[in-house]
C-alpha cells in the first residue's frame, strides 16, 4: 500500500474531522442543537442500490423516505491501506471518526490485522457511543446481522481482527500469546466493556458467539464459545446491579419488553448466526417468532425515548450486504425497501424540532444498473437484447461473484448462457457476473449521505467518511474534548436558535 505515513497516526484524522467541522459550522444557517441521534447504515448500500429499490418500489421517480431529507452530501469510503473498503474500517471511520486499516475495529493504522499483542492504551480510541455515554445520553444499537459483526462492533468494540467475534478465533490466530496478553472477543467487549456494558438497548443476532460450544440456544443451534462462557446469562448478572434488565429471544418477548417503558437494559438475539432475510421470514411464515429491522427500530425506540438528556440510537440494515455478495440482487433490493420503512417510521415516530437523523452506506457493491432499458421494465427482469451475440441481459448485474457460472456456458467468456428461461421472481436466483469469484466484492466509490433534524444542514457536501461522527457530535452537543459543546439548556434541548 502506497500512503502517507501521517495516515497511520488516529490524531491525523480526529485534526483533519475537526477541521472540516469547523468549515461546515461557518456555513450561514442556523444552527440549533439536537437532543437525539439516529445514524441509519444501509451496509453496501450503494447510490446504484438505491436508484433500482425506487423501481422496485415500482417506479422510477418514486422516492425512498431518506431521499426525502432536506440535506444530501456524499462520504469517500476508502480505508489507510485499501482503495475498497470492508466494514470494519468504515465502521471505525463512520463512528469514531478515525480511518484506519482493512478489517479491523477502532485500532490506529500503526497495529497491522491480527496483530496478537500490542499496546491497547496508545493505540485504541473513543467514538461516538462514548461521547454520548459521557455526556448523559443513553444509547443503543440495533442490527439485522450478527450484533458482533463488523459494523455494530464498531459502536462499541477495538480489535486487531473484525473476525474475533469470540474467543475460538483468537485462539486459532494467536495460539502462542499468554491468555493474560490475549485481547478480549467482541462479544465480551460487548458485555464488559466499558461502552458495551452501558449500551440501553441491543438488538440483533448472532447467539452463537455468546454461548459455549456445548450449549444450544433458542432454535436449538449450538454456540462456539470455547471458554465455557454463557455470555448471555453473564450480561443478565451485569446489568441486574444496574437496574431493570431483560433478555429476550423472539418478536413477542420483545414487543412485550418494550410496551412496558419499565426497562434500563434490554438485550435481544433473535438467531444463532445473522438474522433472517425479510423475504425468508416471509417464506418459513415465521414473522411472529422473528422481528424484522422496522419492529427493533420500534422497540428501541420504545425503550430510548423516555431518557432525559436524550439518545443515540445507531442502525444497521445490514442484509442489504450479505445479498449483494451472493449476487441476489431481488434480496438485496427487499432490504433496502425494509430499511427505507425503519427510517420513516423512526422519522414519523420522532420530533424533527429535536431529533438529528442521518443515513448513510459504509461502501458500495458492484451492482451495475445498465441497457436502455424502456420506463417501467421490471428492474430485476431482463434490460434488451445483445446486438452482438442476439442474448437477452438483465438491467442489473455485478462486476464479479458467483453468478459468473450463471452467466457463462461452462464459464467460457466468449459463450454467454440464454438468461431469458430464468426465473427473477426466484430470490435465490443469482444475477449475472463477469469475473468469478466465490464471494462479490465491494465497490469503491462514494456513498449518499442523508440527513434530516436539527443540524442536518452539515451533512452536505463532499465529505471524507470519517468527518460524520464529528458533525453528529457537533449537532447533539457531546464530544466535550472537542470544544464545542455548549451548556446552554436552551440549545442542547433544540428550544432555541443560535447563529454560527
Amino acid at each position: 500500500p502506497v500512503y502517507d505515513t501521517l495516515e497511520e497516526e488516529s490524531e491525523y484524522w480526529r485534526t483533519s474531522a475537526q477541521q472540516s467541522v469547523q468549515e461546515h459550522t461557518k456555513l450561514p444557517k442556523t444552527d440549533r442543537r439536537a437532543k437525539n441521534a439516529i445514524f441509519f447504515i444501509g451496509d453496501g448500500m450503494s447510490l446504484t442500490t438505491v436508484a433500482a429499490t425506487r423501481m422496485y418500489l415500482g417506479n422510477e421517480n418514486a422516492s425512498l423516505s431518506f431521499e426525502q431529507f432536506p440535506y444530501f452530501g456524499l462520504a469517500k469510503t476508502y480505508c489507510v491501506n485499501r482503495q475498497v473498503a470492508d466494514s470494519a474500517c468504515t465502521a471505525t471511520a463512520y463512528l469514531s471518526g478515525v480511518k484506519i486499516n482493512y478489517a479491523m475495529l477502532n485500532v490506529a493504522a500503526s497495529v497491522k490485522r491480527t496483530t496478537c499483542e500490542y499496546d491497547h492504551e496508545a493505540t485504541e480510541f473513543k467514538g461516538l457511543m462514548q461521547w454520548a455515554q459521557e455526556a448523559g445520553k443513553a444509547t443503543g444499537v440495533v442490527t439485522n446481522t450478527r450484533i458482533t459483526h463488523a459494523s455494530p462492533a464498531g459502536a462499541y468494540a477495538s480489535s486487531a481482527d473484525r473476525d474475533w467475534e469470540d474467543d475460538s478465533e483468537i485462539n486459532a490466530d494467536c495460539p502462542t500469546t499468554m491468555d493474560e496478553n490475549k485481547a478480549k472477543d467482541i462479544a465480551t467487549q460487548l458485555v464488559y466493556g466499558s461502552v458495551g456494558k452501558n449500551l440501553k438497548v441491543i438488538l440483533g443476532c448472532g447467539r452463537r458467539h455468546f454461548l459455549p460450544k456445548e450449549t444450544s440456544d433458542e432454535d436449538g443451534k449450538a454456540g462456539t464459545r470455547s471458554d465455557g462462557v454463557n455470555l448471555i446469562d453473564a450480561w443478565k448478572e451485569v446489568h441486574s446491579g444496574l437496574g431493570e434488565a431483560e433478555y429476550v429471544s423472539d418478536k413477542a418477548s420483545l414487543m412485550e419488553a418494550a410496551k412496558t417503558k419499565k426497562l434500563d437494559y434490554l438485550l435481544g438475539l433473535f438467531d444463532s448466526s445473522h438474522c433472517l432475510y425479510n423475504l425468508e421470514i416471509d417464506e418459513q411464515q415465521v414473522g411472529d417468532r422473528k422481528p424484522k429491522l422496522t419492529e427493533m427500530v420500534d422497540a428501541a425506540l420504545s425503550v430510548l425515548e423516555g431518557s432525559e438528556k436524550g439518545y443515540v440510537l445507531f442502525v444497521e440494515g445490514g442484509l442489504i450486504d450479505t445479498a449483494h455478495h451472493s449476487n441476489r440482487a431481488r434480496l438485496s433490493l427487499e432490504e433496502t425497501n425494509e430499511f427505507h420503512k425503519a427510517i420513516d417510521m423512526a422519522r414519523k415516530r420522532t420530533s424533527v424540532d429535536d431529533t438529528l437523523i442521518v443515513v448513510s452506506s459504509d461502501h458500495s457493491h458492484t451492482l451495475m444498473f445498465n441497457g436502455y432499458p424502456t420506463r417501467g421494465n421490471n428492474i430485476l427482469g431482463i434490460g434488451d437484447i445483445s446486438d452482438i451475440d442476439g442474448l437477452p441481459y438483465t438491467t442489473l448485474s455485478y462486476a464479479n461473484g458467483e453468478g459468473f457460472s450463471q452467466t457463462y456456458v461452462d464459464g467460457n467468456p466468449s459463450k454467454r448462457i440464454d438468461v431469458s428461461n430464468y426465473d427473477f421472481t426466484n430470490y435465490r436466483q443469482r444475477y449475472l457476473a463477469t469475473v468469478p469469484l466465490s464471494s462479490e466484492t465491494h465497490g469503491g466509490e462514494d456513498v449518499g449521505v442523508y440527513a434530516s433534524g436539527p443540524g442536518a444542514h452539515l451533512f452536505s457536501g463532499s465529505m471524507e467518511q470519517n468527518v460524520i461522527p464529528m458533525l453528529i457530535a457537533y449537532a447533539t452537543n457531546i464530544g466535550e474534548e472537542f470544544g464545542w459543546v455548549t451548556n446552554d439548556d436552551d440549545h442542547n434541548h433544540g428550544g432555541s436558535e443560535h447563529d454560527h
